[in-house]
């Protein structure tokens, strides 16, 4: 009797619970159904998906690959419903023009991710930051004053010592053993310490920036990682406050780990000035200033300028560091292409001199290069995501107010109906008279860091930082793959686009002179 009236309450907690399932998916699907059913245009096609959790279980890790080929099944704007949030997938020219050009207002907020969100600095940066006065005045510090000609050009020297080290270090290597380099890493701690000396370089002293960059190289790791990572609390807005994966914990922890080491900066600076100034210019000290001089209605406060910090270093660390390793690679993989690089150097340069950066504007071949790589390999496959602020039509459907809009430029810059023989590594494309190429992002056949309002603050340094770096390994070095090795082009999808194995290449001298190493 007992076991039967224990086996009838069981049964009866089970049907009470799918009945409550059941209801709740019917509520929600009748929700849904009238909030899809009050737009004019209707939204543009895409997968079924599942209750709740929408495409969730059919998501690729490569995205920007399987994006893609959704694309060739439902066109190019599709939607994707991932767990409580929609997304719209936009794979053309035209489109991408509709949203960042015809629409770009509209389109200015982002879609932002959870990470962020609950970071120490909050939505604080430029790039998250919703578009308004605070964006404006972060744009403005950015790209007009820290990150201006004039500016990066007060910092030159700086960028010729950090990069000349580099050779240095390359050189003595290969003197010693003639051994294999991992170039991304090798690539990566140039470009950290040329960010980091920019930065902060006249405030520390080398040995305290060495330290210094080790720590930072740690949290930059960590913060990409996690970044990368599928949220939980992305595709189900309401469980993020539980932080399911501890994202967010750990994030929280790498960035306040970051924040030590800028106070120590700042504490640091603000003792030099005290003292009447060292002589020696940084960003640090400018954004210091400019935050002191700052009376707008909206002010740059210590959390901006930590957050801009913290953008320059990672940002553009990861990015850079990633298309110099993909243009060597490709380089190493096409010898004609490197035998073409070489020679414009030699003829521009000679082999009794070293690379400066007034040179760059006289290398059109390498320019071509680089604009090659990015456009089979842009350092975000997938431009940081947009939000509309208001429901608007884009190619005839319906993207609603509050959606996740993500532009595939990497597929753009693949599709053979925007360029001829997409897949091949073909730097001659970019010096034919028409179109002229560039990375402003008005043409969107090929826009590598984004267009419109929202697009990369930091191009002026990034050209200038990778430009730099790859015409002086070049030049420096001949380079070749290991005795028995294959070299392996194969990308790994995230926030930023990798090498998925790093490229191993040796390096031998082919300068004049021993000193020129030094």
């Amino acid at each position: 009797m007992i076991t039967t009236l224990t086996e009838t309450s069981n049964l009866t907690s089970l049907f009470l619970t799918l009945s409550a399932i059941i209801i709740t998916l019917l509520i929600w699907y009748i929700k849904l159904s009238k909030k899809l059913n009050q737009y004019s245009s209707p939204l543009p096609p895409g997968p079924l998906g599942f209750p709740v959790v929408g495409s969730l279980l059919t998501l690729k890790p490569d995205l920007h690959s399987y994006f893609k080929s959704l694309a060739h099944t439902y066109g190019p704007i599709l939607k994707l419903r991932l767990g409580s949030k929609l997304k719209i997938i936009i794979t053309s020219p035209t489109l991408a023009h509709q949203v960042l050009k015809e629409n770009d207002i509209v389109f200015a907020n982002r879609d932002v991710l959870s990470i962020t969100r609950s970071s120490v600095y909050g939505i604080t940066n430029i790039v998250w930051t919703p578009y308004g006065p605070e964006w404006r005045m972060l744009r403005k510090v950015c790209v007009l004053k820290m990150l201006s000609n004039a500016s990066l050009d007060a910092v030159c020297s700086v960028r010729r010592r950090v990069v000349r080290q580099g050779v240095n270090q390359l050189y003595n290597r290969v003197v010693l053993d003639q051994s294999p380099v991992e170039v991304g890493e090798h690539v990566f701690f140039t470009i950290l310490n040329l960010i980091m000396n920019m930065l902060w370089g006249g405030t520390v002293d080398v040995e305290e920036g060495a330290s210094v960059g080790a720590e930072i190289r740690e949290i930059i790791n960590g913060i990409s990682e996690l970044m990368s990572k599928p949220n939980v609390s992305d595709f189900f807005p309401v469980l993020a406050w539980f932080d399911l994966q501890g994202i967010s914990k750990k994030n929280r922890q790498l960035i306040q780990s970051f924040d030590r080491i800028v106070n120590r900066m700042i504490s640091t600076r603000m003792k030099i000035e005290e003292n009447g100034g060292n002589g020696n210019n940084d960003f640090l000290q400018f954004l210091l200033r400019l935050k002191d001089e700052e009376d707008s209605k909206t002010p740059l406060t210590l959390t901006h300028v930590k957050s801009l910090l913290l953008d320059m270093v990672a940002g553009g660390t990861d990015t850079s560091t990633n298309t110099i390793e993909f243009a060597m690679a490709e380089i190493i993989n096409a010898p004609d292409v490197m035998k073409k690089a070489q020679k414009e150097l030699e003829d521009v340069i000679g082999k009794d001199n070293i690379v400066e950066e007034s040179h760059i504007s006289k290398l059109p071949y390498l320019q071509a290069v680089m604009k090659e790589t990015l456009r089979l390999h842009p350092s975000l496959p997938l431009l940081a995501p947009h939000s509309p602020s208001e429901t608007c039509v884009v190619g005839g459907y319906t993207v609603p107010k509050g959606c996740g809009v993500i532009i595939n430029v990497w597929a753009i810059h693949r599709d053979p109906f925007n360029w001829e023989d997409p897949l091949k590594f073909d730097p001659e494309r970019f010096l034919k008279d028409s179109p002229k190429w560039d990375f402003t992002g008005t043409d969107f056949k090929y826009f590598p860091f984004g267009s419109g309002r929202r697009n990369c603050a930091g191009i002026a340094m990034a050209e200038r930082m990778v430009m730099y770096s790859l015409a002086t390994l070049l030049h420096s070095f001949d380079w070749k793959i290991p005795h028995g090795q294959q070299l392996d082009l194969s990308e790994k999808f995230g926030l930023v686009m990798k090498m998925k194995i790093p490229l191993v290449a040796i390096p031998t001298p082919r300068l004049s002179d021993p000193s020129l190493y030094e």
